[in-house]
């Protein structure tokens, strides 16, 4: 359980009118928790206000589904230490989706300045801090969606998103979409291209420069309020062109002719493995043609002979029938055996010939 007893931290803010933008605390313990507050000298979305918010500290630290319930107040004081103002007490619930609460119109400048709060230009703060309960654990996991102004988020991108709003309060006052789902991809966008940009300017490339611009537009166009962040990207690309002219552009070339050079030798290595294919196929054609030069030459020989044999068998028919013209005698029958035998004997040296 923890330790209920209330805690008073008192700090101090000098030259306040000089002051322009958020002013934080440093942090003190309050129910075994850090917390600290927030001091907007020119309000918080109100004009010309003192605005006073407790924070929880370091809330990505701490496990999810965390929750703390807590009263608080804050007091003015002279420097004698004497309570001028005390704002009434507020009970609030703090969980990741709202780890701040507080008055965004305490005071005007001028009314500090008119009931002699500001003693020497200087404002003595005092903020009172009772935990009133507190849960370490619940049922949320990591990727769980939650409402962060209007946005789902997931609750690993809640302190991310939470300080966004915290250095960047009118960020999405002017957003024009309303879809859910396209809120979320917008906000992913937005979450991307401020983790991108906070890398080193000699990482990033020219190429990334220009989608990093592209990126912005769409995410302007939209209606985030980024001027601060555009701010950031022209210093970044001005970086980078001035980087241009010194060794760096040298140091990119030469990184530029090494990737060049290993894609030259790949190409060098396919086409030797190409020309050994192709004189490959060459010679298989060239001994090819060799061996259909000896199956023409085989054919020519074959066709002589069996041209030589019908012109025999030619000649001894018109000599047969010249014999026959003469006489009809007994060895008429004799010699047509034996033509039909030579005839016989001719067909069958012809086909031979033909299937070698």
């Amino acid at each position: 359980m923890d330790d209920k007893k209330p805690t008073s931290f008192t700090f101090e803010i000098d030259n306040l009118s000089e002051k322009k933008g958020l002013i934080s605390s440093p942090t003190f313990l309050s129910g075994n928790y850090e917390w600290f507050v927030n001091v907007y000298p020119n309000g918080y979305h109100i004009d010309e206000r003192l605005s006073l918010h407790l924070q929880v500290a370091n809330p990505e630290s701490l496990p999810l589904g965390w929750k703390k319930q807590a009263s608080y107040s804050f007091a003015l004081l002279n420097q004698s230490g004497k309570e001028l103002y005390r704002t009434p007490e507020s009970c609030k619930l703090f969980r990741a989706q709202f780890t701040g609460w507080g008055s965004p119109k305490a005071f005007t400048l001028q009314k500090l300045q008119d009931m002699g709060y500001l003693e020497n230009n200087k404002l003595i703060l005092k903020v009172d801090v009772k935990v009133i309960e507190a849960v370490d654990e619940g049922a949320v996991t990591g990727k769980d969606m939650l409402d962060v102004r209007g946005f789902k988020v997931l609750y690993s991108q809640l302190p991310l998103v939470n300080k966004l709003f915290r250095k960047h309060p009118d960020i999405a006052v002017n957003f024009k979409l309303k879809n859910q789902s396209v809120k979320t991809t917008y906000m992913n966008l937005l979450l991307g291209l401020i983790e991108k940009l906070d890398k080193p300017s000699p990482s990033f490339t020219e190429i990334e420069l220009s989608n990093a611009q592209s990126e912005l537009i769409d995410l302007t166009e939209a209606g985030f309020e980024l001027d601060w962040l555009k701010k950031k990207l022209d210093e970044l690309s001005l970086e980078k062109k001035r980087g241009l002219t010194d060794g760096s552009r040298v140091q990119e070339i030469e990184e530029h002719i090494k990737n060049l050079n290993l894609e030259l030798e790949k190409e060098i290595e396919k086409s030797a493995t190409c020309a050994a294919e192709v004189l490959l196929l060459e010679q298989t054609v060239s001994d090819l043609r060799v061996e259909l030069s000896k199956e023409k030459k085989k054919s020519a020989t074959s066709a002589t002979e069996v041209l030589l044999l019908e012109q025999m068998v030619l000649d001894l028919r018109v000599e047969l029938s010249k014999e026959k013209d003469k006489s009809a005698t007994p060895n008429d029958l004799l010699e047509g055996v034996v033509s039909w035998e030579i005839l016989d004997y001719a067909d069958i040296y012809t086909n031979e010939k033909g299937e070698e």
